[in-house]
């Protein structure tokens, strides 16, 4: 059930509420979440699943929301900048509104719609600004769900959130304990699986990625696990024309759903 924040007395630093290290965000202990930044507040705001708890802003940043003809689940309590500068990981872009709200928890692949078509799937991938760069991404090119496995990624935090910067409430967000069963189930249901590797036989511009594709990205420093690997359809690589042949995860991922959702409309054409 929706509660307000409990405001704390003028001057008072509240407790429970600060990172134990400064900069460094962790899950509260009760288990909630801190978001912040208006993309991100806005889509949390509208996402009929999330449980909110409380909402602090400026009144300009409010404003600003209400500009965006959002119903407020819970009763805003209007501060200073500086309030929210507290509660959040040093420089921190804020934008005057922080909420505070349950994660959401992923859903079992059970889960998947019947209609998805394009599918990302993360092997272990822990950094939290490339995982929530990727969200973003995923859902700027149209991708219908984001897998990760249950151990090695990364919990929803406020950094995660505000580098997604809204997509972690508008893409649907699976999880699943092993990975490569999980891709074999769904090759089994007629998805192609490409694992991207530098080391692929062949550059994804010209892999035959299918009419339901799922694309695996590896860690950031192991890449995609030989036993994932293995329930792969395929291993494909992106070929840089530069002098740097690799790519930071997030903007690697960017680039191939791009090229799969090009190869998809083409097929739809």
């Amino acid at each position: 059930m929706s509660r307000p924040f409990t405001p704390s007395r003028p001057g008072q630093r509240p407790g429970p509420r600060r990172f134990s290290r400064p900069g460094e965000p962790e899950r509260r202990t009760d288990g909630h979440v801190l978001l912040y930044g208006l993309h991100t507040v806005e889509a949390a705001l509208s996402n009929p699943r999330r449980v909110i708890h409380g909402l602090k802003a400026t009144r300009n940043a409010l404003a600003r929301l209400m500009e965006r003809d959002l119903t407020l689940p819970v009763e805003p309590e209007m501060v200073d900048v500086r309030t929210i500068d507290r509660l959040v990981p040093r420089d921190a872009v804020h934008q005057g509104v922080l909420l505070e709200t349950e994660p959401l928890e992923p859903l079992p692949l059970k889960e998947l719609g019947q209609q998805a078509r394009l599918i990302l799937a993360l092997d272990q991938v822990t950094d939290p600004h490339n995982v929530g760069a990727i969200l973003r991404s995923a859902v700027a090119l149209g991708a219908d769900a984001v897998i990760t496995t249950n151990r090695h990624s990364p919990e929803e935090t406020g950094v995660l959130a505000k580098a997604a910067s809204g997509a972690v409430d508008l893409i649907t967000h699976l999880s699943v304990s092993n990975l490569a069963k999980a891709l074999t189930e769904l090759t089994d249901e007629g998805f192609t699986a490409i694992a991207l590797d530098s080391a692929g036989e062949a550059d994804l511009e010209a892999v035959d990625t299918g009419a339901k594709t799922i694309l695996v990205m590896g860690s950031e420093g192991k890449g995609v696990r030989p036993g994932v690997r293995a329930a792969c359809t395929t291993l494909a690589r992106l070929d840089m024309p530069g002098a740097i042949r690799s790519l930071n995860v997030s903007n690697a991922a960017a680039i191939a759903l791009f090229v799969v959702s090009r190869h998809q409309a083409a097929r739809g054409k």
